[in-house]
């Protein structure tokens, strides 16, 4: 059964995005929130190699950062999993995916699990987008497609959401939850 973000502890809507510092698995370089974040809007994406949710969406993330990405929109994935529960989501697992998929942002490893536990993440794809301020605007799902329905991912849901912050707009409150795998926390 797919996990939602509908119940997490985690931030509110207008809240700061927690700092952090961690590896990216494509460049080796160690990446600072303050390194990836746009004055314009910054998305973070909590997603891992094996869920079979991020599998579904992994060419629309692409997509959806190609289309942002020149209109000033920053992008940085995370994943949290535990790779010795999962070790297709190890570190060097991670770089061969994000090299396959063509991932166009960094994907870092969070391997104490505290930035995923600071945002609040508990699935796989969960959206966090901030505003040019830092402040929390979208938390939800990228689409409502899903695995095995049929339809292709469009991440339409997060489209919305950075059109409204882009034309300065109020994004809609009404946010559905994220939708795929928990995260694999560490016993």
């Amino acid at each position: 059964m797919p996990t939602t973000s509908e119940n997490a502890a985690a931030l509110t809507l207008g809240a700061p995005a927690p700092d952090f510092a961690l590896m990216d698995v494509v460049s080796g370089k160690l990446i600072h929130l303050a390194d990836v974040q746009s004055k314009q809007a910054t998305v973070i994406l909590f997603i891992c190699n094996h869920c079979p949710y991020v599998k579904h969406v992994d060419r629309a993330l692409v997509d959806l950062a190609n289309d942002y990405m020149p209109r000033g929109v920053s992008f940085v994935a995370i994943s949290a999993n535990d790779p010795v529960q999962y070790p297709e989501d190890a570190p060097d697992k991670m770089r061969a995916e994000a090299q396959r998929v063509g991932y166009p942002f960094p994907y870092l490893f969070d391997e104490t699990q505290e930035v995923a536990r600071s945002y609040g993440a508990v699935c796989t794809p969960d959206t966090f987008i901030f505003d040019g301020q830092m402040k929390l605007a979208y938390r939800g799902q990228l689409d409502d497609t899903r695995p095995k329905g049929g339809r292709p991912a469009t991440a339409a849901d997060a489209r919305a959401a950075l059109d409204a912050i882009l034309s300065c707009q109020p994004v809609n409150p009404v946010q559905k939850p994220s939708v795929g795998c928990s995260i694999k926390w560490k016993a």
